[in-house]
């Protein structure tokens, strides 16, 4: 199983790079047991969201102000 660390590190290059099959059934496998890593999940796909949002154009209504 992976650890903690290396669960981090896959969530992180998820965001860069598609995993592969086995990386994905491993990840999953880890996270079905560990709520720390689950939690961290959560965390990061927030942060991923709220980034897309701020980092989002401008609607046109904004720019006439």
């Amino acid at each position: 199983m992976l650890t903690c660390r290396e669960v981090t590190q896959l969530l992180s290059q998820a965001h860069d790079r598609p995993l592969s099959v086995l990386e994905r059934l491993r990840l999953q496998l880890h996270l079905a047991f560990c709520k720390g890593c689950a939690n961290f999940k959560k965390q990061m796909q927030y942060l991923h969201a709220a980034c897309r949002l701020f980092a989002a154009p401008s609607s046109a209504k904004d720019r006439e102000d």
